[in-house]
């Protein structure tokens, strides 16, 4: 069986901290869910609302981009039988380097919204994490547990606080 080093040293921590705890007379953990916190955040949704007015415009530029070319290779499939061999062939290459140039503005509209999101990602799990020290310092937890956690009662669980906290 293989355990992680995180792990081992939450339960480190837990086993010093709950000795001490134990002989000073109670000791308070808690735990939160870092990603129910997040999604629940306002700072999440309202960043999510503001990309996505960022990139807007730019995502309709690209599905405009894609019914032009959508057009052009329904024309040629349509009039293939009228057409010369010159113009089938220009029209061919032009759909193809529409294709190509639609292609790559798409990659580089992923990684630059991917990038955005990232960036107010790092924001808002800055603000989270004081969210957390702060519930923590204010409601006297001793030991705040998050990830790696297998199990934790209901009566320990301060996501909800630190909803609060950020909403206000």
């Amino acid at each position: 069986m293989k355990i992680s080093f995180k792990l081992l040293v939450s339960i480190f921590c837990v086993l010093v901290l709950s000795t001490q705890a134990y002989a000073e007379g109670e000791l308070k953990v808690g735990a939160v869910k870092v990603l129910q916190v997040l999604e629940k955040s306002p700072q999440y949704v309202i960043a999510g609302k503001a990309i996505d007015k960022e990139f807007e415009p730019r995502g309709k530029v690209l599905i405009a981009e894609q019914k032009k070319i959508k057009d052009l290779a329904d024309k040629l499939n349509k009039d293939r039988a009228i057409m010369s061999e010159s113009e089938i062939t220009k029209l061919e290459r032009d759909i193809l380097a529409k294709r190509r140039d639609n292609k790559r503005n798409q990659d580089e509209y992923r990684e630059d919204l991917n990038f955005r999101r990232n960036e107010e990602l790092a924001k808002i799990q800055k603000v989270i994490f004081e969210a957390i020290q702060q519930v923590s310092k204010d409601n006297n937890y001793d030991l705040v547990l998050s990830e790696g956690v297998i199990y934790a009662s209901p009566k320990t669980d301060m996501t909800e606080l630190v909803v609060e906290h950020l909403n206000k």
